[in-house]
């Protein structure tokens, strides 16, 4: 069973509904037989790479708003987040262009990392206030995530990856997604915004029972004593 999930990585919301869909993946019994499919989606592809502008004073001239009053609206934000275990800290965020980031992320799926780096850039992004934007920054990341530093340079430095970004959002247009993150569960099922586990938990048990997904066991108590091959431990 496939979870394709629509993200961008200076999305507030996409971190909690990643945290959400894990944990309701965890619980669900199917663990190891959901393969999930992280796709591309630009909020604001305009934004400058070299800017180190706040993100108080980005929300300030966005919603034509005093930078007090963005820092009120992201207080709720922060609350839900520490639901799933996430501390963010606005206070160190600053906008960034994450068009470098995805195209970086798609490289790394092809070297079995792609989770890995998309993990570590929202991880950046959210709790130290990396301004995952610039080069540097990402290929601190990369270095860290085990990637191979030249190959992510020469990926930086040209626009490889760009048809993959670009087929994602346009996959997304036509499904009519227009904001994330957005969750489609095999095909079938599609979720708006990072919604409370229960609506994953419903989704992924509705869809892996139409798949004939069979549940691993859940373990109860600790291991008792058995016996095994005629030896009982006495």
């Amino acid at each position: 069973m496939k979870v394709e999930v629509w993200s961008d990585y200076v999305c507030p919301f996409c971190y909690i509904g990643k945290r959400e869909l894990e944990r309701s993946i965890k619980d669900s019994g199917y663990e190891g037989q959901i393969e999930v499919e992280l796709k591309s989606f630009l909020l604001d592809p305009t934004t400058p790479v070299d800017t180190n502008r706040s993100v108080y004073a980005s929300l300030s001239q966005k919603f034509n708003i005093s930078e007090e009053q963005a820092k009120e609206m992201t207080k709720n934000v922060s609350e839900r987040a520490k639901e799933v275990g996430l501390d963010y800290n606005f206070d160190i965020m600053k906008e960034a262009n994450t068009t470098a980031a995805h195209r970086l992320a798609k490289w790394a799926e092809t070297k079995g990392k792609g989770s890995d780096l998309s993990e570590r850039l929202l991880q950046s992004y959210f709790l130290e206030g990396g301004a995952i934007g610039k080069p540097d920054v990402l290929l601190g990341l990369i270095e860290e995530v085990g990637l191979n530093l030249a190959e992510a340079r020469e990926v930086l430095e040209s626009n490889q990856y760009s048809d993959e970004v670009e087929n994602d959002i346009e996959k997304a247009q036509s499904l009519g997604v227009r904001g994330v993150p957005f969750f489609v569960i095999d095909n079938k099922y599609g979720i708006s915004g990072a919604q409370p586990k229960a609506i994953f938990d419903q989704a992924i048990s509705k869809a892996a029972e139409e798949a004939g997904l069979k549940p691993k066991l859940k373990m109860v108590g600790e291991n008792g004593i058995i016996c095994t091959d005629g030896q009982c431990d006495i």
